[in-house]
């Protein structure tokens, strides 16, 4: 099993939801990276979503746009977010890292390249954004020659002939995307996403992790209930950015405890 196979069922034996926090690789800077993923680890995390920057990131409100314009400003790279997975895995052998961003730098890099790169260091599983499924056969290929999972969204607007598409292709789990907007919009459903839930699992068989939106440990602990993940993003990258170097880390670290407990209630 992958690591992201045994981390659900260990919590599906314990009867409890994952918590995927994501940061931006290089925000506030390269060298608190790592410090921050094992950070988050501490704090209860179960699967960690590790952000490539990017100049052009569609799907992110303007909290992880500015998180991305800072790491690029730090000289981060998908070389360079590659090397810190390295340096995580280091200390920490057993939490699934996944790498979350847009198809640009990957292309640049060349999917064969990048897909054992990620092998090596200890990636487990890769969302690109802006891929989706009809466009991702060559990825899909390189990734599971290399055992890392695609992992894909879907949103409130998916069809069910796009749900099944997703359902063949996808590993690991499946990011629901729970509004229609970008990452940080104030405008969660919980009725929506109740309504939807029944529809992906007629086909999908994998984990559902829940993000975009969640903000707080009350709608954490809502959507908990409803799905097997919840995913925070933006409420994590904002409490980096209110922060310093010096406490960002014991910052973060408080938010992701007050989360856990929440879903754990």
């Amino acid at each position: 099993m992958s690591r992201i196979q045994t981390a659900f069922e260990k919590l599906k034996q314990q009867k409890r939801k994952a918590l995927i926090p994501f940061i931006t690789a290089g925000d506030p800077s390269q060298q608190l990276t790592v410090p921050l993923l094992h950070g988050l680890v501490a704090a209860g995390a179960d699967v960690l979503e590790l952000g490539v920057p990017f100049s052009d990131p569609m799907a992110d409100g303007p909290t992880i746009q500015r998180a991305s314009e800072r790491a690029l400003r730090n000289g981060m790279s998908l070389r360079g977010v590659l090397g810190m997975v390295a340096e995580f895995r280091k200390q920490d052998a057993v939490t699934p890292v996944v790498l979350m961003g847009y198809g640009n730098p990957i292309e640049a890099m060349g999917w064969e390249t990048f897909a054992q790169r990620c092998a090596e260091v200890g990636v487990d599983g890769v969302l690109t954004v802006d891929f989706p499924p009809e466009e991702s056969h060559e990825a899909f290929e390189h990734l599971q020659r290399h055992n890392i999972s695609p992992i894909f969204l879907l949103a409130p607007t998916t069809n069910e002939a796009r749900i099944e598409q997703v359902a063949k292709l996808a590993r690991g789990y499946v990011y629901y995307v729970s509004l229609k907007g970008v990452t940080g919009a104030g405008n969660l459903d919980l009725s929506a996403i109740e309504q939807k839930l029944p529809q992906l699992r007629k086909h999908i068989k994998l984990p559902i992790g829940v993000g975009f939106g969640i903000r707080d440990a009350a709608t954490a602990r809502a959507v908990a209930r409803l799905c097997d993940g919840v995913v925070v993003g933006s409420r994590i990258v904002q409490e980096v950015e209110d922060s310093t170097e010096q406490n960002v880390v014991a910052n973060v670290g408080k938010l992701v405890k007050e989360l856990r407990q929440a879903i754990d209630q």
